[in-house]
């Protein structure tokens, strides 16, 4: 299978030892958009200070409601979560998620054949699978104490709409106010959900990073893209 039209690219630097990063866009263009091609959030983080683990979650399809079954993972769309060593914003090894009869295949980390808007899927550099979740959460552990999820998670994406569209509209008196404050504010994605990919897998297994912060500290740079089937 290859993979030959990148959707979207979120990008940010994971520092060791420091909090999450965060990249969020919902309601991407008309060809992705409402799809498992639709990247909503990206999120690296530690699990815990000082751990030597770090967790990728990617959502998708955002807007999916619980009474739509929680949506569905596009059997021909490929999830690759993207990890720089030395800094110089090509992928040195991937992560790669593809769902099949109602499991979610991981590969990697494995250097990539081919870098940029093509690739591969790397069955040969299984990493482990699990049940797509529904209402209730399943998580495999991996021999190698990888942790792998995949389903349905409220979207924890904050967003007053409403007075977005009244704040930014030509109407002078539509939003005299501004924004408001948060505890006025209305969450539009309330009862919405995302579908989410989740890894906690050990440092060891993505190799050692070059690359440094303006703080002189090693760091991983991670982005996630999806591509669709050709």
């Amino acid at each position: 299978m290859k993979k030959t039209t990148k959707y979207l690219l979120g990008l940010g630097a994971l520092v060791i030892g420091a909090t999450v990063l965060v990249s969020a866009d919902h309601i991407d263009a008309p060809s992705s958009a409402g799809t498992t091609a639709d990247i909503a959030d990206f999120y690296a983080f530690e699990p815990s200070e000082g751990s030597d683990n770090i967790v990728f979650v990617v959502d998708l399809q955002s807007n999916v409601l619980p009474e739509l079954a929680y949506g569905t993972f596009d059997e021909d769309v490929l999830t690759e979560i993207n990890i720089d060593l030395d800094g110089d914003l090509v992928e040195d090894q991937v992560i790669q998620a593809i769902a099949r009869d109602g499991r979610m295949y991981f590969f990697g980390p494995i250097a990539p054949s081919q870098t940029g808007l093509s690739s591969e899927v790397n069955t040969d550099a299984a990493l482990g699978d699990v049940e797509i979740s529904g209402a209730t959460a399943i998580v495999e552990t991996t021999s190698d104490g990888v942790s792998l999820f995949a389903g349905p998670r409220q979207d924890p994406f904050f967003f007053d709409f409403f007075q977005f569209n009244a704040v930014i509209s030509p109407e002078t008196d539509s939003a005299p106010s501004g924004f408001l404050p948060p505890e006025e504010a209305a969450d539009t994605f309330d009862g919405a959900n995302t579908l989410s990919i989740v890894v906690e897998i050990p440092n060891s297994m993505l190799g050692v990073p070059t690359a440094t912060n303006a703080l002189g500290l090693s760091v991983y740079k991670t982005w996630v893209t999806t591509n669709r089937k050709q």
